[in-house]
């Protein structure tokens, strides 16, 4: 029998490129969302990739604890993987107090719910931004934590109540993957990163340039201590994300041991590299502006990416020009009536 594994925020980007991987497994996978920033059309697209007569999911939010007992209630979950969160930088630091009430408590009501219930697998999104400025590059896993941003806070919060629950309680098994930066999209071009608004990250919003609904892109700092002075971080492929993930939760149900990794390259890439390659993929220069640097931004960072190979089997292995040429094909095509 297949293992029931629910997947919070699955409608997202992450989430719903995460759910095509988890069905390629052999996964019996639930969605909940609260679409505040996917659209419920993504869903009909899953079933199109994946050959799922209907995905099973709710509309809710992991705020609401009386919805998330009614989910659980109606399944027998092995696990959960867990992506509901908000995640923009920029705008944790304008509204930091509903970043922590969605990542922290939004986290807490899970986890008493799965409790409540024994199941005690959680794969959990955390970020390269729990190292706050990185003392060295690349990062490894034991590197010092902190944060930069609330939204850098949140995540390590999440990461030190999962810690604290496992301590109290051995039973827990927690997958924590500190992924760098997701771009690009399923080469099929039905799903992507599909933003509500202006996009608060890189790719979005070169994409949005090229496709010319915006004028040009804002680089945001010139001077770092960088080859060509703009940031410098370490992009992977949202699919390869996706199927690290599957690993992780693999890893939980075979052991019940868990496990802390870095989910990226290991090779870190300049916002101006990024530009370049986007503008190959599209056939054409964009266009930008150089801006001040933004409060709460590193100059440089990229994993040490070793320890997810040796425990998960994790590799990387879409390049900078499948992320861009993947991210255009998306925007150019399945984007269009999302």
């Amino acid at each position: 029998m297949a293992r029931s594994v629910l997947l919070t925020g699955g409608a997202g980007y992450i989430g719903s490129h995460t759910y095509v991987a988890l069905i390629e497994a052999g996964y019996h996978v639930v969605i909940i969302d609260d679409f505040s920033n996917s659209k419920a059309s993504v869903l009909s697209r899953l079933s199109q990739l994946t050959g799922v007569n209907r995905v099973s999911s709710y509309e809710g939010s992991v705020l609401d604890p009386a919805f998330l007992d009614q989910v659980f209630d109606a399944h027998d979950f092995d696990a959960v993987v867990h992506f509901a969160a908000k995640k923009a930088v920029g705008e944790s630091t304008e509204i930091p107090l509903e970043y922590i009430e969605v990542n922290c408590s939004g986290l807490l009501n899970l986890l008493k719910v799965m409790k409540g219930r024994g199941v005690r697998r959680l794969v959990f999104s955390s970020s390269a931004t729990v190292y706050g400025e990185p003392e060295e590059l690349p990062i490894h896993e034991d590197a010092p934590r902190g944060y930069t941003n609330p939204y850098g806070f949140t995540k390590l919060m999440g990461e030190q109540i999962l810690e604290q629950a496992a301590a109290a309680d051995p039973a827990w098994a927690f997958g924590i993957l500190r992924y760098f930066n997701p771009v690009g999209a399923h080469p099929s071009g039905l799903i992507g990163e599909d933003p509500s608004d202006i996009p608060n990250n890189l790719m979005p919003y070169i994409a949005k340039v090229a496709a010319g609904d915006l004028p040009h892109l804002g680089v945001f700092g010139s001077d770092y201590d960088t080859p060509d002075g703009t940031g410098v971080r370490d992009y992977i492929h949202v699919c390869d994300l996706a199927e690290g993930h599957v690993q992780s939760l693999s890893k939980l149900i075979e052991t019940d041991d868990g496990h802390t990794v870095n989910l990226g390259t290991g090779n870190g890439l300049s916002v101006l590299e990024m530009l370049a390659a986007y503008g190959r993929a599209c056939g054409r220069d964009l266009p930008y502006e150089m801006k001040p640097r933004r409060p709460g931004d590193v100059a440089a960072c990229y994993a040490e990416a070793s320890r997810a190979r040796a425990l998960l089997g994790f590799e990387a292995t879409r390049g900078l020009d499948d992320m861009c040429a993947s991210s255009w094909h998306w925007i150019t095509t399945g984007s269009k009536d999302a």
